[in-house]
Formats: structure tokens, sequence, C-alpha cells
């Protein structure tokens, strides 16, 4: 989600539509959603509705506001539920399933549909370590030695997915207990916190400013690091640090929101986002991996260190354990608990 912006929640009308008294179609997402307009406008188009896009932050907020608003829903379709997140929204009672018609591509639990996939992962800074003439630490371990002290920002669990995938990684590689004794070491080790990914990545990371040169990102962002620079570059300024027990398969998905109007229309928006013009699409605005096999590979992710064999996401353990990890999470490494 390399795109991923600090935005305000809003209502984001597209304005694309040419119909002036066609149904509004309101989709909630993660503030890391961009598709280009013009694909946009032939959904609106073929589906006769006007789009109204809400962004409500990162993914785990985005839930959040989902649950909050339950009674009333806000909107009628979802984008962005991950599998670390899907057991929370299925448990709360927000999502409404829903089986596509293609049921050769992969579905997350609870009836919400895969869209796209991508790897949490340590991201570095290339330029930082040449300069300091340090090696890159081997082990997750490393990262609690005063080698790597005050080098490391992370986003915090509670209100961001990339964190939450993060910390289940740790917890499925090493048990809970030592995962927590590991945050604990972090903590004493001068970790860094920022509220979400954007935080982290474009204050705090040291790449874009800031002081840290190890942050949780995704496998994708060296290539977006390329994709975007000004100067044509041979190579990623960033590369990914994929250390056993620190990387996650995230996979994001859509959804109904159960309450939500224009069945129709949203069962129609899901299908679009798995069709190939949007899978290939969101490789370079999205920066996620297309569930869609029949959408080609970006050549810019020859840049995108994909992760060798990652451990399939536990989300029944998550949905069960997952808010009881963020509790003792918040307070080993925010409160200086146990």
């Amino acid at each position: 989600m390399f795109t991923q912006r600090l935005l305000p929640l809003a209502l984001v009308a597209t304005g694309l539509a040419p119909f002036a008294h066609a149904a509004e179609l309101r989709v909630l997402t993660h503030d890391s959603f961009e598709l280009p307009k013009p694909l946009l406008a032939q959904f609106e188009k073929q589906a006769g509705v006007k789009l109204s896009i809400i962004k409500a932050g990162d993914a785990g907020a985005m839930v959040n506001k989902l649950i909050l608003t339950r009674a009333n829903p806000i909107a009628d379709v979802a984008y962005g539920i991950d599998n670390s997140l899907v057991g929370k929204a299925a448990a709360a009672g927000v999502i409404e399933p829903y089986a596509p018609a293609d049921k050769a591509l992969q579905s997350l639990p609870d009836g919400v549909v895969s869209i796209d996939y991508g790897y949490v992962t340590l991201n570095i800074d290339k330029a930082w370590f040449a300069k300091h003439g340090k090696p890159l630490p081997s082990s997750l371990d490393a990262l609690t030695t005063p080698a790597y002290k005050d080098l490391l920002v992370v986003p915090n669990p509670a209100t961001s997915s990339p964190g939450l995938a993060f910390l289940s990684a740790n917890v499925q590689s090493m048990g809970e207990d030592k995962a927590f004794a590991f945050w604990a070491r972090l903590r004493d080790n001068g970790v860094k916190v920022a509220k979400g990914w954007s935080e982290a990545y474009y204050t705090d990371f040291s790449r874009n400013g800031g002081s840290r040169p190890i942050v949780v990102s995704y496998a994708t962002s060296p290539a977006a690091e390329v994709f975007y620079s000004k100067q044509k570059l041979t190579e990623s300024p960033t590369a990914n640090l994929n250390l056993p027990g620190g990387v996650f398969q995230q996979v994001e998905g859509a959804a109904l929101i159960k309450g939500g109007g224009e069945r129709e229309a949203a069962r129609k928006f899901i299908d679009f986002m798995r069709s190939t013009p949007v899978q290939q699409a969101l490789q370079t605005t999205m920066w996620m991996y297309p569930v869609n096999p029949a959408a080609a590979i970006d050549p810019v992710f020859k840049h995108a260190d994909k992760p060798g064999a990652v451990p399939a996401a536990d989300s029944k353990a998550i949905a069960a354990r997952g808010q009881q990890w963020v509790a003792r999470w918040t307070r080993v490494v925010l409160k200086g608990g146990q």
C-alpha cells in the first residue's frame, strides 16, 4: 500500500458518473485505494451507479469504523479487509457473505472475496546502512541488540493492518510468550511506534527524512520507490529484509456490508475488482499482487524481492486471539508492563 495517504475520514465522490440521477454506491476503503479514473468511470457506466469512495484510514481503522457504525451502515461494500482482520469483522457481524461466480479464484473466510495479496516485511534504507558501515541484521533477535538500538519503526497493531500482520507473524513463529518477550526487548532497545503505515514510512523512515532505517512495510515497496522516482533508477534505494518470523502474507478482500443498500451494484463492484484490467492496474496503484492469474505481473515488480516460502497465516488464531495479542502488545510495548 505504498500510495497510502494521510487523509481524514471523508466522503470522496469520484465525480465520474454521467448519470445525473444515478443511484449512489458507497464504497468503504482504506486510504491506499487508488485506481485509474477511466476504469472507475467504466464501472459506473456499466453498473448505472455513481461511486462514492469513503476512505477511512488504515485497514484496521476501517474495520473499527465498520463496527462502530454497524447500527447505521455508512457504506454498501468494503474493500481492504485482510486476512488479519476478517475474523474480527465477521465476529462483529458487519459483513454479509458473497460467493462470486468465478470459484477458481481464492476467497477469504466468511464470504469475504479475495482481491489481491502481498507481503508485510521489513524494509531497509540501503544508503543509511552503507553510510554507517553497519551490517544488516541477520535475525529478528538481532534487532534487540545494542547495534540496532533506535533503528526500527513499526506501525501500531491496534490501528494498522501491517502492524497487526507483523505481530501475527511473530506470534505464529515464536509462540505467544516468546513473541512478547521479544517485543519487551525491542521496547528496551528503542523501537518507535507510529500510528499507521503512512506515518512510519513517510515520516519516520530514514529514506524519507526520518531517523529510522528499518521499517515494517511491504515487499513491493522497493519496486514502488523505483516507479515513483524522478530519476531513472536501475535498482531500488530500499530493500526487503525477509527475516524468519518477520514476514506475513497479507490477502486483501472485498465484502458486502450487512445492512447496506444497492446489493446488485455492490456485488458487481466486487466482481469488477477481480477483473483483469483492475487486477493489472492495482499493481502500480496499490502495490499488491493480483489474485487473478490472467493479470500479467508488471515489470517493475522485478525490484520487489518476493519472499520465499512463507507460512500460511493462521486466520482462525488471529480471529480468536488477535484482540488479546493487541491488548498484551499495548501493555508490553506502550505501557512497559507484561
